[in-house]
């Protein structure tokens, strides 16, 4: 089966979730399930899949409510739900996670989140940790502070006064614009996700990607950022779940990456005792698409295979 190729499962939420699945070559070790970020889809996560499945790990990813080829109500193109989406984008996450576990169920998962998918991977972890051995959480930002609890601010007034569930006129001002700006010589308002003009063309033609989100999906984005963001509840997630943390050194949506060497802080603090932590030195915030995306993937897949390999010896011991 491709990745290419669309699986459609039933979410509890009534949500008609556009699954992609591609096997490993050979014997499958783990299972990686991929959480994708904003404005975008899971597709674009194949070349990823396709490295992952020739190193022996089956690879599982849905386009979430308000993206991509996902059907669910009061959830068109730019928005979770008309309300409750946090809670309805994590039950979605479940039942893909139920899914690929009924499938192989004597091996490991492991959660991968980019950006957006990141913050929901987290509050995933927060809700659901018992459903995987490790998570993967790239190029998210739980640090938005007083910037963040201001754009909450605003998004609570466009709400009153917009009159409906449209897309915000001010939230891509204080983010995809400014992180934008922050690029020297950009050659597209979209540089500041690679340094590769042909993966950054790609994003812009493609019509499932780039557009404005609805002042109820960033209210929601937001949500799971300052969920994420709270110690009292990430202490309660047990201290020996692996985690991977990943950002780029030039990644204006993390600050550089500071925003996930503050996550990483956290964890070490509260005392989480397998916290990798990598910062690449020029990359944007699209690692998986960057021009050192091969060494970027290659690190992965060697995290990813002593967690499948640790979690098949502590098999053997029980």
């Amino acid at each position: 089966m491709s990745f290419a190729d669309i699986e459609t499962v039933q979410s509890p939420t009534g949500a008609l979730l556009a699954m992609r699945f591609s096997p490993a070559t050979g014997p499958g070790k783990a299972i990686i399930q991929i959480s994708h970020g904003l404005a975008e889809h899971c597709l674009r996560y194949d070349r990823f899949a396709q490295l992952l499945n020739s190193h022996g790990f089956h690879v599982y990813a849905h386009d979430h409510r308000g993206h991509g080829y996902t059907k669910a109500q009061g959830a068109p193109l730019g928005r979770f739900a008309e309300r409750d989406g946090m809670r309805l984008i994590l039950d979605d996450m479940d039942a893909i996670n139920a899914t690929a576990r009924a499938r192989h169920p004597a091996l490991p998962l492991v959660l991968f989140g980019h950006s957006m998918g990141g913050l929901i991977g987290l509050n995933y972890v927060l809700g659901y940790q018992d459903k995987m051995q490790a998570a993967a959480i790239w190029n998210a930002n739980f640090s938005a502070g007083l910037a963040g609890r201001l754009a909450q601010g605003i998004l609570r007034a466009e709400r009153m006064f917009l009159g409906s569930d449209v897309p915000s006129m001010l939230l891509p001002k204080l983010t995809f614009q400014t992180w934008a700006r922050g690029i020297k010589n950009a050659r597209t308002p979209f540089d500041w996700l690679s340094r590769d003009p042909a993966e950054v063309d790609a994003y812009i033609n493609d019509p499932l990607c780039g557009w404005d989100a609805s002042v109820s999906m960033w209210r929601d984005v937001f949500g799971f950022t300052f969920a994420g963001a709270d110690d009292s509840l990430l202490a309660k997630v047990r201290r020996e779940l692996p985690f991977n943390l990943v950002g780029g050194a030039e990644d204006p949506a993390t600050a550089k990456g500071s925003a996930v060497k503050d996550l990483s802080k956290r964890m070490k603090k509260l005392g989480f005792a397998d916290v990798t932590t990598k910062v690449y030195e020029d990359t944007r915030h699209e690692g998986l698409n960057e021009i050192n995306r091969d060494v970027i993937m290659g690190n992965f897949v060697e995290w990813a295979a002593r967690i499948a390999d640790k979690q098949a010896l502590n098999l053997e011991r029980t």
